[in-house]
Protein backbone atom coordinates (compact mmCIF):
# COMPACT_ATOMS: atom_id res chain seq x y z
CA UNK A 1 0.00 0.00 0.00
CA UNK A 2 1.14 3.64 -0.64
CA UNK A 3 0.84 6.62 1.08
CA UNK A 4 -2.29 8.83 0.83
CA UNK A 5 -4.57 5.57 0.34
CA UNK A 6 -7.15 5.02 2.76
CA UNK A 7 -6.66 2.54 5.30
CA UNK A 8 -9.89 0.10 5.75
CA UNK A 9 -11.19 -1.14 9.75
CA UNK A 10 -9.01 -4.81 8.65
CA UNK A 11 -5.85 -3.36 7.78
CA UNK A 12 -5.67 -0.77 11.03
CA UNK A 13 -7.07 -4.37 13.19
CA UNK A 14 -3.86 -5.88 11.32
CA UNK A 15 -1.49 -2.58 12.54
CA UNK A 16 -2.66 -2.62 16.08
CA UNK A 17 -2.15 -6.33 16.62
CA UNK A 18 1.53 -6.06 14.94
CA UNK A 19 2.34 -3.50 17.25
CA UNK A 20 1.19 -5.42 20.36
CA UNK A 21 2.74 -8.08 19.04
CA UNK A 22 6.58 -6.44 18.68
CA UNK A 23 5.60 -4.64 21.75
CA UNK A 24 5.39 -7.79 23.23
CA UNK A 25 8.72 -9.21 21.70
CA UNK A 26 10.51 -6.15 23.32
CA UNK A 27 9.48 -6.82 26.72
CA UNK A 28 10.22 -10.26 26.97
CA UNK A 29 14.07 -9.70 26.01
CA UNK A 30 16.59 -7.06 24.57
CA UNK A 31 17.25 -9.61 21.01
CA UNK A 32 14.17 -10.27 18.76
CA UNK A 33 15.26 -13.70 16.53
CA UNK A 34 14.45 -13.21 13.07
CA UNK A 35 14.83 -16.85 11.70
CA UNK A 36 11.09 -17.69 11.31
CA UNK A 37 9.65 -15.03 9.54
CA UNK A 38 6.30 -16.80 8.81
CA UNK A 39 6.09 -18.37 12.41
CA UNK A 40 6.06 -14.29 13.62
CA UNK A 41 3.88 -13.47 10.68
CA UNK A 42 1.52 -16.24 11.85
CA UNK A 43 1.86 -15.51 15.37
CA UNK A 44 1.53 -11.59 15.24
CA UNK A 45 -1.90 -11.86 13.39
CA UNK A 46 -3.28 -15.06 15.48
CA UNK A 47 -3.24 -17.07 12.42
CA UNK A 48 -2.33 -20.71 11.77
CA UNK A 49 1.27 -21.15 9.75
CA UNK A 50 -0.32 -22.90 6.75
CA UNK A 51 -2.49 -20.44 5.58
CA UNK A 52 0.14 -17.67 5.67
CA UNK A 53 1.95 -19.83 3.82
CA UNK A 54 -0.76 -20.83 1.23
CA UNK A 55 -0.78 -17.13 0.81
CA UNK A 56 2.70 -16.08 0.33
CA UNK A 57 2.71 -18.96 -1.93
CA UNK A 58 -0.34 -17.30 -4.25
CA UNK A 59 1.01 -13.83 -4.24
CA UNK A 60 4.50 -15.02 -5.13
CA UNK A 61 3.16 -16.50 -8.06
CA UNK A 62 0.40 -13.92 -9.28
CA UNK A 63 2.46 -10.89 -8.19
CA UNK A 64 -0.46 -9.47 -6.23
CA UNK A 65 -2.65 -10.40 -3.48
CA UNK A 66 -5.41 -12.95 -4.36
CA UNK A 67 -9.00 -12.07 -3.37
CA UNK A 68 -10.60 -15.13 -1.78
CA UNK A 69 -14.04 -16.44 -3.78
CA UNK A 70 -17.28 -16.56 -1.64
CA UNK A 71 -17.82 -20.32 -2.14
CA UNK A 72 -21.73 -21.01 -1.46
CA UNK A 73 -22.11 -23.19 0.96
CA UNK A 74 -25.95 -23.84 1.23
CA UNK A 75 -29.38 -21.55 1.10
CA UNK A 76 -28.84 -18.07 2.25
CA UNK A 77 -31.33 -17.49 4.75
CA UNK A 78 -33.95 -14.98 4.51
CA UNK A 79 -33.50 -11.15 4.31
CA UNK A 80 -36.28 -10.65 6.44
CA UNK A 81 -36.73 -11.57 9.64
CA UNK A 82 -39.55 -13.23 11.05
CA UNK A 83 -39.86 -10.02 13.46
CA UNK A 84 -39.69 -7.84 10.64
CA UNK A 85 -42.32 -9.78 8.60
CA UNK A 86 -44.92 -9.55 11.64
CA UNK A 87 -44.00 -5.82 11.56
CA UNK A 88 -44.80 -5.63 7.35
CA UNK A 89 -48.06 -7.90 7.72
CA UNK A 90 -49.40 -5.64 10.92
CA UNK A 91 -48.38 -1.98 8.69
CA UNK A 92 -50.01 -3.54 5.43
CA UNK A 93 -53.22 -4.82 7.35
CA UNK A 94 -53.58 -1.51 8.89
CA UNK A 95 -53.19 0.71 5.55
CA UNK A 96 -55.83 -2.23 4.06
CA UNK A 97 -58.54 -1.35 6.71
CA UNK A 98 -57.93 2.78 6.10
CA UNK A 99 -58.24 2.45 2.54
CA UNK A 100 -54.80 3.53 1.86
CA UNK A 101 -52.89 2.54 -1.36
CA UNK A 102 -50.01 0.15 -0.17
CA UNK A 103 -47.09 -0.26 -2.52
CA UNK A 104 -43.29 -1.62 -2.74
CA UNK A 105 -41.84 1.61 -3.11
CA UNK A 106 -44.38 3.22 -0.26
CA UNK A 107 -43.77 0.68 2.26
CA UNK A 108 -39.83 0.53 1.90
CA UNK A 109 -39.42 4.26 2.34
CA UNK A 110 -41.88 3.61 5.66
CA UNK A 111 -39.08 0.53 6.69
CA UNK A 112 -36.42 2.65 6.07
CA UNK A 113 -37.67 5.73 8.56
CA UNK A 114 -38.72 3.16 10.78
CA UNK A 115 -37.15 0.05 11.04
CA UNK A 116 -34.01 -0.97 8.34
CA UNK A 117 -33.72 -0.27 4.97
CA UNK A 118 -34.69 -2.88 2.47
CA UNK A 119 -33.91 -3.38 -1.41
CA UNK A 120 -37.66 -3.23 -3.33
CA UNK A 121 -36.94 -6.17 -5.44
CA UNK A 122 -36.22 -7.66 -1.78
CA UNK A 123 -39.13 -6.76 -0.23
CA UNK A 124 -40.90 -8.19 -3.55
CA UNK A 125 -39.81 -10.86 -3.27
CA UNK A 126 -40.62 -11.45 0.68
CA UNK A 127 -44.41 -10.22 0.42
CA UNK A 128 -44.44 -12.67 -2.17
CA UNK A 129 -43.62 -15.07 -0.04
CA UNK A 130 -45.21 -14.05 2.81
CA UNK A 131 -48.60 -15.03 0.74
CA UNK A 132 -49.41 -11.08 -0.21
CA UNK A 133 -50.88 -9.98 -4.15
CA UNK A 134 -50.60 -6.84 -5.24
CA UNK A 135 -54.26 -6.84 -7.07
CA UNK A 136 -56.97 -5.06 -7.68
CA UNK A 137 -58.90 -3.61 -4.70
CA UNK A 138 -62.34 -1.71 -5.24
CA UNK A 139 -61.20 1.59 -6.63
CA UNK A 140 -57.51 1.07 -6.84
CA UNK A 141 -54.23 -0.84 -6.40
CA UNK A 142 -53.20 -2.45 -3.57
CA UNK A 143 -51.29 -4.86 -1.35
CA UNK A 144 -53.38 -6.80 0.11
CA UNK A 145 -53.25 -10.87 1.13
CA UNK A 146 -54.45 -13.88 -0.85
CA UNK A 147 -57.29 -15.55 0.01
CA UNK A 148 -55.63 -18.80 0.57
CA UNK A 149 -53.76 -16.94 3.09
CA UNK A 150 -56.80 -15.45 5.07
CA UNK A 151 -58.55 -19.09 5.19
CA UNK A 152 -55.79 -20.51 6.51
CA UNK A 153 -54.96 -18.58 9.29
CA UNK A 154 -58.87 -18.47 10.08
CA UNK A 155 -59.13 -21.97 10.23
CA UNK A 156 -56.05 -21.90 12.74
CA UNK A 157 -57.76 -19.49 14.52
CA UNK A 158 -60.64 -21.30 14.79
CA UNK A 159 -59.71 -23.66 16.58
CA UNK A 160 -56.97 -22.16 19.24
CA UNK A 161 -60.30 -20.00 20.16
CA UNK A 162 -62.49 -23.53 20.29
CA UNK A 163 -59.65 -24.26 22.60
CA UNK A 164 -60.17 -21.78 25.36
CA UNK A 165 -62.41 -22.13 28.42
CA UNK A 166 -64.24 -19.69 30.31
CA UNK A 167 -61.53 -19.16 32.99
CA UNK A 168 -59.37 -17.25 30.50
CA UNK A 169 -57.37 -20.95 30.44
CA UNK A 170 -57.33 -23.85 27.70
CA UNK A 171 -59.67 -26.96 27.54
CA UNK A 172 -56.57 -29.18 26.41
CA UNK A 173 -52.56 -27.77 27.16
CA UNK A 174 -50.74 -26.16 24.30
CA UNK A 175 -47.54 -27.24 23.43
CA UNK A 176 -45.52 -24.97 21.53
CA UNK A 177 -42.28 -26.34 19.42
CA UNK A 178 -39.50 -25.02 17.07
CA UNK A 179 -36.57 -24.84 16.18
CA UNK A 180 -33.61 -21.86 15.72
CA UNK A 181 -29.82 -21.87 15.13
CA UNK A 182 -27.19 -20.15 17.22
CA UNK A 183 -23.92 -19.07 15.67
CA UNK A 184 -20.67 -18.90 18.00
CA UNK A 185 -19.25 -15.82 17.23
CA UNK A 186 -22.97 -14.24 17.75
CA UNK A 187 -22.85 -11.04 19.83
CA UNK A 188 -23.88 -7.72 20.39
CA UNK A 189 -23.34 -5.11 17.52
CA UNK A 190 -22.39 -1.89 19.71
CA UNK A 191 -20.29 -1.71 22.75
CA UNK A 192 -19.95 1.41 25.04
CA UNK A 193 -16.46 2.61 24.74
CA UNK A 194 -14.39 5.78 25.94
CA UNK A 195 -14.72 8.15 22.43
CA UNK A 196 -10.99 8.71 22.82
CA UNK A 197 -9.98 4.96 23.70
CA UNK A 198 -11.90 3.87 20.48
CA UNK A 199 -13.71 -0.10 21.26
CA UNK A 200 -11.25 -2.46 22.67
CA UNK A 201 -13.93 -5.22 21.88
CA UNK A 202 -12.44 -7.05 18.91
CA UNK A 203 -15.29 -9.21 16.94
CA UNK A 204 -14.90 -11.73 15.33
CA UNK A 205 -14.82 -12.09 12.22
CA UNK A 206 -17.61 -14.31 10.05
CA UNK A 207 -20.68 -16.04 12.30
CA UNK A 208 -18.62 -19.02 12.74
CA UNK A 209 -20.00 -22.43 13.15
CA UNK A 210 -23.35 -22.93 14.41
CA UNK A 211 -25.90 -25.04 16.91
CA UNK A 212 -29.21 -25.69 16.43
CA UNK A 213 -31.27 -25.90 18.98
CA UNK A 214 -35.15 -27.92 18.83
CA UNK A 215 -37.15 -27.25 21.89
CA UNK A 216 -40.81 -26.80 23.62
CA UNK A 217 -42.34 -24.63 25.72
CA UNK A 218 -45.90 -24.18 27.95
CA UNK A 219 -47.08 -22.02 30.76
CA UNK A 220 -45.39 -23.49 33.34
CA UNK A 221 -41.89 -22.78 31.07
CA UNK A 222 -39.48 -24.87 29.00
CA UNK A 223 -40.62 -28.79 28.82
CA UNK A 224 -38.23 -30.15 30.98
CA UNK A 225 -36.35 -32.99 29.33
CA UNK A 226 -36.91 -31.39 25.82
CA UNK A 227 -34.20 -29.50 24.56
CA UNK A 228 -32.16 -31.45 21.74
CA UNK A 229 -28.46 -29.17 21.26
CA UNK A 230 -26.35 -30.58 18.12
CA UNK A 231 -24.10 -28.79 16.18
CA UNK A 232 -25.07 -28.10 12.45
CA UNK A 233 -23.06 -29.16 9.15
CA UNK A 234 -23.12 -26.46 7.20
CA UNK A 235 -22.45 -22.33 8.58
CA UNK A 236 -25.16 -20.86 6.67
CA UNK A 237 -28.73 -21.44 5.34
CA UNK A 238 -31.60 -21.07 7.75
CA UNK A 239 -32.35 -24.00 10.63
CA UNK A 240 -35.44 -25.28 8.05
CA UNK A 241 -32.52 -26.57 5.48
CA UNK A 242 -30.02 -28.21 8.07
CA UNK A 243 -32.24 -30.12 10.16
CA UNK A 244 -32.77 -34.34 9.30
CA UNK A 245 -36.05 -35.85 9.73
CA UNK A 246 -34.94 -38.38 11.07
CA UNK A 247 -33.11 -36.80 14.14
CA UNK A 248 -36.43 -34.46 14.89
CA UNK A 249 -38.55 -37.79 14.84
CA UNK A 250 -35.95 -39.66 17.22
CA UNK A 251 -36.24 -35.93 19.56
CA UNK A 252 -40.45 -36.31 18.98
CA UNK A 253 -40.69 -39.84 20.21
CA UNK A 254 -38.47 -40.23 22.76
CA UNK A 255 -37.51 -36.35 24.12
CA UNK A 256 -40.47 -34.45 23.84
CA UNK A 257 -43.72 -37.06 23.92
CA UNK A 258 -43.17 -38.69 27.03
CA UNK A 259 -42.64 -35.48 29.07
CA UNK A 260 -45.85 -33.16 27.88
CA UNK A 261 -49.44 -32.91 29.41
CA UNK A 262 -51.97 -35.95 28.47
CA UNK A 263 -54.03 -34.86 25.55
CA UNK A 264 -52.06 -31.70 24.37
CA UNK A 265 -52.61 -29.38 21.48
CA UNK A 266 -49.48 -29.44 19.76
CA UNK A 267 -48.99 -26.15 17.85
CA UNK A 268 -45.73 -26.13 15.34
CA UNK A 269 -44.82 -24.68 11.89
CA UNK A 270 -44.92 -25.94 8.37
CA UNK A 271 -41.63 -26.37 8.18
CA UNK A 272 -40.37 -29.60 5.86
CA UNK A 273 -39.35 -32.08 8.68
CA UNK A 274 -42.72 -31.58 10.18
CA UNK A 275 -44.71 -32.13 7.18
CA UNK A 276 -43.01 -35.79 6.10
CA UNK A 277 -45.78 -37.96 4.86
CA UNK A 278 -46.49 -41.60 6.51
CA UNK A 279 -44.39 -44.31 4.78
CA UNK A 280 -45.72 -45.10 1.43
CA UNK A 281 -47.66 -42.00 1.49
CA UNK A 282 -48.30 -40.10 -1.80
CA UNK A 283 -49.44 -37.01 -2.70
CA UNK A 284 -49.26 -36.06 -6.19
CA UNK A 285 -47.49 -32.22 -6.66
CA UNK A 286 -45.76 -30.35 -9.64
CA UNK A 287 -42.30 -31.67 -8.71
CA UNK A 288 -43.84 -35.66 -8.99
CA UNK A 289 -41.85 -37.54 -11.49
CA UNK A 290 -44.08 -38.64 -14.43
CA UNK A 291 -43.50 -42.31 -14.20
CA UNK A 292 -44.71 -42.01 -10.51
CA UNK A 293 -48.17 -40.84 -11.88
CA UNK A 294 -48.40 -43.96 -14.34
CA UNK A 295 -47.25 -45.76 -11.89
CA UNK A 296 -49.78 -45.31 -8.92
CA UNK A 297 -52.48 -44.71 -11.61
CA UNK A 298 -52.16 -48.08 -12.99
CA UNK A 299 -52.04 -49.61 -9.89
CA UNK A 300 -54.96 -47.74 -7.98
CA UNK A 301 -57.28 -46.93 -11.05
CA UNK A 302 -56.62 -48.67 -14.36
CA UNK A 303 -59.75 -47.71 -16.27
CA UNK A 304 -58.39 -43.68 -15.65
CA UNK A 305 -54.86 -44.75 -17.14
CA UNK A 306 -55.37 -43.77 -20.64
CA UNK A 307 -53.07 -44.03 -23.50
CA UNK A 308 -50.21 -41.30 -24.06
CA UNK A 309 -51.15 -38.65 -21.28
CA UNK A 310 -48.60 -36.44 -20.28
CA UNK A 311 -47.52 -35.68 -16.82
CA UNK A 312 -50.28 -32.56 -17.26
CA UNK A 313 -52.81 -34.62 -17.49
CA UNK A 314 -51.38 -37.22 -15.04
CA UNK A 315 -51.54 -34.88 -12.77
CA UNK A 316 -55.03 -33.30 -13.18
CA UNK A 317 -56.35 -36.79 -12.70
CA UNK A 318 -54.56 -37.68 -10.12
CA UNK A 319 -54.76 -34.95 -7.74
CA UNK A 320 -58.83 -35.88 -7.11
CA UNK A 321 -58.68 -39.41 -6.82
CA UNK A 322 -55.51 -39.63 -4.40
CA UNK A 323 -56.83 -39.00 -0.66
CA UNK A 324 -53.77 -37.05 1.05
CA UNK A 325 -51.69 -39.05 3.37
CA UNK A 326 -51.22 -38.88 6.88
CA UNK A 327 -48.08 -36.37 8.46
CA UNK A 328 -45.59 -39.15 10.44
CA UNK A 329 -45.58 -36.25 13.50
CA UNK A 330 -49.63 -36.21 12.83
CA UNK A 331 -49.72 -40.00 13.43
CA UNK A 332 -46.97 -40.57 16.54
CA UNK A 333 -49.08 -37.52 18.06
CA UNK A 334 -52.12 -39.36 17.88
CA UNK A 335 -51.08 -42.32 18.90
CA UNK A 336 -49.67 -41.10 22.48
CA UNK A 337 -53.40 -39.11 22.68
CA UNK A 338 -51.93 -35.79 21.69
CA UNK A 339 -53.55 -33.15 18.79
CA UNK A 340 -50.96 -31.49 16.35
CA UNK A 341 -51.97 -27.96 15.00
CA UNK A 342 -49.68 -26.06 12.09
CA UNK A 343 -49.83 -22.51 12.32
CA UNK A 344 -49.99 -20.58 8.66
CA UNK A 345 -47.53 -19.85 6.36
CA UNK A 346 -44.97 -16.99 7.50
CA UNK A 347 -46.96 -16.21 11.07
CA UNK A 348 -44.39 -16.19 13.19
CA UNK A 349 -46.52 -13.84 15.70
CA UNK A 350 -48.75 -16.71 16.79
CA UNK A 351 -46.19 -19.02 17.86
CA UNK A 352 -45.29 -17.92 21.42
CA UNK A 353 -41.73 -19.50 21.38
CA UNK A 354 -40.21 -17.27 19.58
CA UNK A 355 -40.45 -14.53 22.53
CA UNK A 356 -38.63 -17.32 24.24
CA UNK A 357 -35.72 -17.42 21.15
CA UNK A 358 -35.56 -14.24 21.97
CA UNK A 359 -34.24 -14.29 24.99
CA UNK A 360 -31.88 -17.13 24.57
CA UNK A 361 -29.96 -15.34 21.83
CA UNK A 362 -30.17 -12.29 23.72
CA UNK A 363 -28.08 -14.23 26.55
CA UNK A 364 -25.95 -16.06 24.30
CA UNK A 365 -25.19 -12.55 22.74
CA UNK A 366 -24.34 -10.62 25.59
CA UNK A 367 -22.29 -13.74 26.97
CA UNK A 368 -20.12 -13.99 23.71
CA UNK A 369 -16.73 -15.93 24.08
CA UNK A 370 -16.32 -17.98 20.74
CA UNK A 371 -16.03 -21.30 21.33
CA UNK A 372 -18.38 -23.75 20.65
CA UNK A 373 -18.26 -25.05 24.51
CA UNK A 374 -18.88 -21.37 25.46
CA UNK A 375 -21.79 -21.40 23.29
CA UNK A 376 -23.23 -25.36 24.97
CA UNK A 377 -23.20 -23.90 28.05
CA UNK A 378 -24.37 -19.92 27.24
CA UNK A 379 -27.43 -21.59 25.30
CA UNK A 380 -28.23 -24.08 28.76
CA UNK A 381 -28.01 -20.62 30.91
CA UNK A 382 -30.34 -19.07 28.57
CA UNK A 383 -32.65 -21.67 28.99
CA UNK A 384 -32.71 -21.03 32.55
CA UNK A 385 -33.52 -17.55 31.96
CA UNK A 386 -36.90 -18.53 30.22
CA UNK A 387 -39.01 -18.39 33.45
CA UNK A 388 -42.39 -19.59 33.57
CA UNK A 389 -43.37 -15.70 34.18
CA UNK A 390 -41.82 -15.55 30.73
CA UNK A 391 -43.83 -17.89 29.04
CA UNK A 392 -46.95 -16.79 30.21
CA UNK A 393 -46.29 -13.00 28.90
CA UNK A 394 -45.25 -14.50 25.29
CA UNK A 395 -48.52 -16.63 25.65
CA UNK A 396 -50.66 -13.69 26.37
CA UNK A 397 -49.09 -11.35 23.92
CA UNK A 398 -49.69 -14.18 21.39
CA UNK A 399 -53.30 -14.93 22.32
CA UNK A 400 -53.43 -10.95 22.23
CA UNK A 401 -52.38 -11.26 18.72
CA UNK A 402 -55.01 -14.03 17.78
CA UNK A 403 -57.52 -12.07 19.06
CA UNK A 404 -56.21 -9.41 16.83
CA UNK A 405 -56.03 -10.65 13.74
CA UNK A 406 -59.02 -12.57 14.48
CA UNK A 407 -61.08 -9.00 14.64
CA UNK A 408 -59.25 -7.74 11.70
CA UNK A 409 -60.25 -10.41 9.53
CA UNK A 410 -63.92 -9.93 10.61
CA UNK A 411 -63.25 -6.44 9.75
CA UNK A 412 -62.47 -6.35 6.29
CA UNK A 413 -65.09 -9.40 5.18
CA UNK A 414 -67.97 -6.98 6.12
CA UNK A 415 -65.97 -4.08 4.14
Amino acid sequence: MSQGQAVDVRERQCVVRLKEYFDQERQQGLSVSTQEAVGRVAKALDLGKRPVKEMLSTSHKAGQVAVPALASTGQPPYRSQPALETVMRQRIRALNRQGSHVSVRSLAHWLSDNDEEMPRATLGRTLQRMGLVYGKSRKKSALRERDEVVMARRAYLRTKRANRDAHGGTVRPEVSLDERYGNVNHSTPRPWYCAAEGPWVHKPSGKGPRLLIVHAMTTTGGVAGAPLVFQAKRHTGDDHGQMDFENVRRWFRDGLLPHIPAASLMVMDHAPYHNVYVDGGFSPTTSTKKAALQSWLQQNHPPMDQEAMIKAELLAVCRPLCPKPAYAFDRMAEAAGHQILRTPQDHPELQPIENCWAVVKNHCAAKCDSPMAGLRAHVEDGFEKVTPETCRAAIAAMRSEEDRSWREDMEESEE
